[in-house]
């Protein structure tokens, strides 16, 4: 089983993976469909399949790696971004409440 993380939390569905079907949409002007994923697969991305599963299937946590290999099919790179004060703040809450829960 995967570690969690408290500083790294969501309820559903690992964010990058909405972070990912926005950048589908953007590139291809429409919702996710089936035919962009073959396109990402044949430009050196995961499988399609694979993509289908983050997006419509049960996958909540992506390898770092395949979702990599599916922004640089499109282009795209990621990039780290200092965060703002406050968005440090809300971490910071949560992580204290998870650890506060561990406790009892």
């Amino acid at each position: 089983m995967a570690k969690l993380y408290s500083s790294y939390m969501f309820r559903e569905k690992d964010p990058e993976i909405d972070e990912l079907r926005t950048l589908i949409e953007t590139n291809y002007g429409e919702k996710v469909r089936y035919n962009h994923l073959t396109k990402i697969e044949r430009g050196g991305g995961p499988s399609a399949s694979c993509m289908a599963n983050w997006f419509f299937g049960k996958t909540k946590r992506p390898s770092n790696p395949t979702m990599e290999a599916a922004g640089r099919a499109m282009g795209f790179r990621r990039k780290w971004t200092k965060m703002s004060g406050e968005e440090r703040d809300s971490i910071q809450r949560a992580v204290e409440k998870a650890n506060r829960s561990k406790r009892g």
